[in-house]
């Protein structure tokens, strides 16, 4: 069995993601950026349970809601901070390089991303991973088809 996260929690995270993305692109100060990349891999690369803004809904948010039977798949999620980490990399590695256009833009797709999750509920990281499952097994069942 995949494991399961309460979507609340990825949804917080995505909150707190957004408020980081808006002060890097207010300041351009890259080393929160930076901080935030390796949020992001520690979600993506390590797993959901140790991330830091994961530990923070646990502990501080998540006591204080009522219980949830409602939970969803972490793959998609782990694939999305992913996603997140290699935009980020990018906005570092534009800031740091002095190409702040480079930096700024990255740091904008992540923070679309992550508002849009934040507000609406909508990760597009997961959808792409959903899109890209879909399609792999499509060509799979087409390969063996033939």
């Amino acid at each position: 069995m995949q494991p399961q996260v309460d979507p609340r929690g990825p949804r917080f995270a995505a909150w707190v993601t957004s408020v980081v993305l808006v002060v890097v692109l207010a300041t351009g100060w890259w080393p929160l950026l930076a901080a935030q990349a390796v949020v992001f891999a520690i979600g993506g690369f390590i797993g959901l349970r140790p991330a830091p803004y994961a530990a923070l809904f646990r502990l501080l948010v998540a006591p204080r809601l009522a219980p949830t039977t409602e939970r969803e798949d972490a793959a998609p999620v782990r694939f999305a901070q992913s996603v997140g980490f290699g935009f980020a990399l990018v906005g570092v590695l534009g800031y740091a390089l002095a190409v702040p256009a480079l930096g700024m833009v990255a740091t904008a797709f992540a923070l679309a991303a992550a508002f849009l999750n934040a507000a609406f509920g909508f990760c597009l990281g997961c959808e792409a991973y959903l899109l890209i499952n879909r399609l792999s097994n499509t060509l799979r069942k087409v390969g063996t088809a033939r």
